[in-house]
């Protein structure tokens, strides 16, 4: 097993898309690259702790790459807004993708560069590629939000649209339970 870290936005928003995934063993929510050990949501909230929302994805490579992660991590969020997801604004919600080693970094390089050349996206994307270099895990309310049932508004109007996406577009790549 190996594992990713990354943002992209609203860590509510995309756990449930990535735990969807063949592959995929588990899914955290928590904060990346803090300069405070083992912060809370409202220190990151704060806005003094560098720290981003973010996920970390246990996956087994042969079944799930690090590149198919990153497809779908692309094309589930914006990633060509500035510390920003919707309505979420701060660099606590930035677009990151926090590299283990230098072929992940050489991948994420890669896959942004395409992306950019593709036209896909009107204004260039904004995604940094920083190596990784802590993750704490987020408190347990946060674990599992999707299904949780806490926010039912929010996951219909910002997760289910999010969910559609990856049902669309990588949908041999779902778990057979969720399509």
């Amino acid at each position: 097993m190996e594992k990713a870290t990354l943002a992209n936005g609203c860590f509510w928003c995309t756990e449930a898309i990535f735990k969807r995934l063949k592959g995929v063993e588990s899914v955290k929510s928590g904060y990346a690259n803090s300069n405070v050990p083992n912060p809370t949501y409202e220190q990151v909230c704060s806005k003094t702790t560098g720290a981003a929302e973010a996920l970390q994805i246990k996956y087994d490579p042969k079944i799930v790459s690090f590149e198919t992660l990153l497809d779908v991590f692309f094309a589930t969020h914006d990633p060509t807004t500035l510390n920003r997801d919707g309505a979420n604004v701060g660099d606590d919600y930035r677009s990151a993708i926090f590299y283990q080693n230098a072929t992940e970094k050489k991948i994420a390089e890669n896959k942004k560069k395409e992306l950019d050349k593709s036209g896909k996206y009107e204004d260039k994307i904004v995604t940094a590629i920083t190596p990784f270099s802590n993750f704490y895990k987020a408190e347990d309310y946060h674990q599992d939000f999707y299904e949780s049932g806490q926010r039912p508004d929010y996951c219909m109007f910002i997760i289910d649209p999010k969910i559609r996406k990856l049902l669309t577009h990588f949908n041999d790549k779902v778990k057979e339970e969720y399509k």
